[in-house]
């Protein structure tokens, strides 16, 4: 929110001789500059680097006025909010050059007090150059609000932006015009309100919402920004959608010293959320799709070929829309037909070009793709590279050796297979992947080599329950259940729903066991609050009811519970998903022993040896 907005939002005073004394402290601090400047940082989410900071101002310490909602509060209800936002800006780049912070300054100010910071924009920046600032360091945050006003200066934004200033649009979606707005004025900067950001990773319509922005900005080559990141949970969603600009109390706290280098603990975090990015499981039939699949063999060119030679080889195959460019086994660049034909088709270019080297109007960075790159990756690497690749040709290696090409065309294909084959085998209930997809999951994390943890989750006293009060109470249970184990599972987690009460979860979180309580805890409220809602419990009653059972016996049943048990799989532990399988039923068996909602740790089994002996069982209740 900007300091503008605040003063557009007045309320009462008490009475006016406490409006008097806050007017004569504004006064006050006006006339002496007694304003503190505190900086937030504003990170990019995918290279763990500060973008910059957004400069925020407090009143003195010592004085009613501390509160910037205060403090602005009174300067509008006093027509003083454009005197105070040039103290504001001026405060506010002083210290940042005297702090000699990396990056940009974010300033908040309305288009109505732009022009009394300087006569124009060549002023401002003979006053930065004083300072040892340039244009290019600082960023102008408009509100949707201020926005509206900008309208009405659309001439002066436009002569500070060719001047070198940068454009925010702050508060995105805090308005109804905000995407008319970003269209006119093409901020190099995008900022989403909070709202949007606060609990994104338990609400789909914010995940949406957050996904259309971000596929915006990559058409608009805006950078977005999330503000008010407070939780690890929240970074992570942000991180592991491509999210890139993030700011947030989790991040930092607005500070008068602050942060100039990330922390070690916040860029390992951030290096694990773009790890978990690179997706480790495709669900087609036959196993996990790479790279590999889509190569070409196509004719190549050496870098001792003439740029005639390549037109030859583009002539005797129509169907190339490129031709790699091999010197000795490594591919050093490509060369587009488009590019080519486009070059000699001016006058004389070909008289003068022709016989030079091909590798004159190559591509000398093309996209390469491991064979072993998961389709998912490799579309990620595309879009993120650069428009143009989405569609172009790409070069597939075996360990930085050429192996061929592969097209747009046919990647688009396969991830359109993998689409097709996800939907045809995820569960019609909750929509979570289904047996065949779990299996192949399971598969790919043994042939990967890499420690996880199988949890087969299953709900205890589920059928009398079913029987009692209806297949639609239950399904809702059932839904509610996969929602909320997705909840808690992190991005290179895997959920799956193998049917009916049954659901199984992959962890490679390494924190899996402290999740694992942490849902025991939370399935024990969301059945209570369910019961309570639907009027089938006055309180906590006395945990259960009485129904006749299949043999037509009245008898007391506890209401649902889950049990959850677990096998811990180290690399080359296991051989296949059936004896994963087979482990975690029988574990989850354990676990259905203990009464209440359960965690069993089984680590006895082991299909091949391993130092360190057998291992034992850990056995964990919680009551319901």
């Amino acid at each position: 929110m900007s300091l503008h907005e605040v003063a557009g939002n007045p309320r009462g005073f008490l009475d006016g001789s406490i409006e008097a004394t806050w007017y004569g402290c504004l006064k006050d601090i006006l006339k002496e500059g007694r304003l503190v400047p505190v900086f937030q940082p504003i990170i990019d989410l995918q290279a763990g680097a500060i973008v910059g900071y957004e400069g925020l101002i407090r009143g003195p310490a010592d004085g009613p006025l501390h509160s910037p909602v205060d403090l602005f509060r009174v300067a509008g209800q006093n027509g003083l909010t454009v005197e105070l936002e040039i103290l504001c800006c001026q405060t506010l780049l002083g210290r940042f050059a005297d702090l000699s912070l990396p990056g940009q300054l974010f300033l908040n100010i309305s288009p109505p007090a732009l022009p009394h910071i300087a006569r124009d924009a060549r002023v401002l920046v003979r006053d930065l150059q004083t300072l040892g600032l340039s244009p290019d360091q600082i960023v102008f945050e408009l509100t949707e609000h201020a926005a509206h006003d900008g309208e009405r200066f659309h001439g002066l934004l436009a002569s500070y932006r060719d001047a070198g200033f940068q454009l925010a649009l702050d508060d995105l979606g805090d308005g109804h015009s905000s995407l008319r707005r970003w269209s006119e004025f093409k901020p190099e900067y995008v900022k989403v309100d909070l709202h949007f950001v606060q609990g994104i990773h338990l609400d789909s319509l914010k995940q949406q919402f957050l996904r259309s922005i971000r596929d915006i900005a990559r058409e608009s080559g805006a950078l977005v920004v999330a503000e008010g990141i407070e939780h690890q949970e929240e970074l992570e969603y942000l991180a592991a959608i491509g999210i890139r600009g993030g700011q947030g109390f989790y991040i930092a706290v607005p500070s008068a010293q602050p942060l100039v280098e990330l922390p070690e603990s916040l860029l390992s975090e951030l290096a694990d959320y773009r790890e978990a990015r690179k997706p480790i499981w495709t669900p087609p039939a036959g196993g996990v799709v790479n790279a590999g699949k889509l190569l070409r063999n196509v004719p190549h060119a050496a870098p001792g070929m003439s740029n005639d030679g390549v037109c030859e080889l583009f002539a005797a195959h129509p169907e190339l829309q490129s031709i790699p460019v091999v010197d000795r086994g490594t591919p050093v660049g490509m060369i587009l037909r488009d590019d080519l034909i486009g070059r000699f088709a001016r006058p004389y270019q070909r008289e003068l070009y022709g016989r030079r080297s091909c590798t004159l109007f190559m591509d000398s960075n093309p996209p390469m793709a491991d064979e072993s790159t998961s389709l998912q990756q490799l579309s990620h690497m595309l879009i993120e590279a650069d428009r143009s690749r989405l569609i172009s040709d790409f070069i597939i290696t075996s360990q930085g050796r050429y192996l061929g090409i592969g097209t747009s065309y046919d990647l688009l294909r396969e991830l359109t297979e993998v689409q097709i084959m996800a939907a045809r085998h995820a569960n019609p209930l909750t929509q979570l992947p289904g047996n065949v997809p779990v299996n192949l999951h399971i598969e790919h994390l043994l042939a990967s080599e890499v420690p996880f943890c199988a949890c087969y989750a299953d709900l205890d006293n589920f059928k009398p329950f079913n029987d009692v009060y209806g297949y639609v109470k239950g399904d809702e249970i059932i839904q509610m259940t996969g929602r909320l184990l997705s909840s808690y599972a992190r991005s290179r987690d895997f959920v799956g729903h193998i049917g009916g009460d049954d659901f199984l979860i992959l962890w490679c979180s390494q924190d899996w066991e402290a999740r694992c309580h942490a849902l025991l805890k939370a399935f024990g409220s969301m059945v209570s609050a369910y019961l309570s809602d639907n009027g089938l419990v006055n309180g906590d009653a006395d945990g259960g009811y009485c129904a006749r059972d299949r043999a037509g016996k009245q008898r007391f049943f506890a209401w649902p519970s889950i049990s959850l048990g677990i096998v811990k799989a180290q690399p080359l532990q296991y051989e296949s998903y059936h004896q994963i399988a087979a482990a975690a039923a029988e574990a989850k068996a354990l676990a259905k022993n203990i009464s209440g909602n359960s965690l069993h740790i089984e680590r006895r089994h082991s299909h091949r040896p391993h130092p360190g002996g057998a291992g034992g069982a850990d056995i964990h209740q919680l009551s319901a």
